[in-house]
């Protein structure tokens, strides 16, 4: 498997340039997008069209925080058991269980500037989490998973946010 980093030059950590990830995915895409390999045979044509999905769940994986850590965890031969390992501090419990309420409470009251405020306050705790998993995924591995667990609440209740501000919305 192609280390996703490497696809892209970019140092194997977790703070990256947003900006040099996406100017090296717009060059790597360009030299293999399909469009280029119309002419050319089925099998390099086949083999375009297999480097340019590489390169789109490569250039996915790292622009998203949250993904990129749980890669670089997987490159250490960390799991993160997202899927079975639920256990969470009691604060962060707590945490999760205000941020619910409050967005019951926006949605009974249609509460647009309540839901944003929610929204801001979970993007800080985030902040802290990923400053946090930079260091925890060279120094404690096994920290940084449960690290990443935290970042992947968030990330799907600030989902939820989003969709029922666009349910206001409409």
């Amino acid at each position: 498997m192609q280390n996703y980093f490497a696809l892209f030059q970019l140092p194997q950590q977790f703070n990256i340039e947003s900006a040099t990830l996406d100017a090296h995915y717009r060059k790597l895409l360009a030299e293999v997008h399909p469009d280029k390999f119309v002419n050319a045979s089925p099998a390099e044509r086949l083999q375009s069209m297999q480097q340019a999905t590489l390169a789109n769940e490569a250039y996915q994986t790292l622009k998203q925080p949250t993904a990129r850590a749980r890669y670089l965890l997987q490159l250490a031969g960390v799991a993160t058991d997202e899927e079975n390992n639920t256990a969470m501090p009691a604060d962060f419990l707590m945490s999760q269980m205000e941020w619910r309420e409050a967005m019951d409470d926006a949605k009974f009251a249609k509460d647009i500037a309540a839901l944003d405020t929610l929204l801001k306050e979970m993007r800080i705790e985030a902040k802290g989490l990923q400053q946090q998993v930079a260091e925890e995924i060279t120094q404690a591995p096994a920290q940084a998973a449960m690290t990443v667990r935290k970042l992947q609440f968030i990330d799907k209740v600030s989902e939820d946010v989003n969709a029922l501000i666009a349910q206001l919305e409409d």
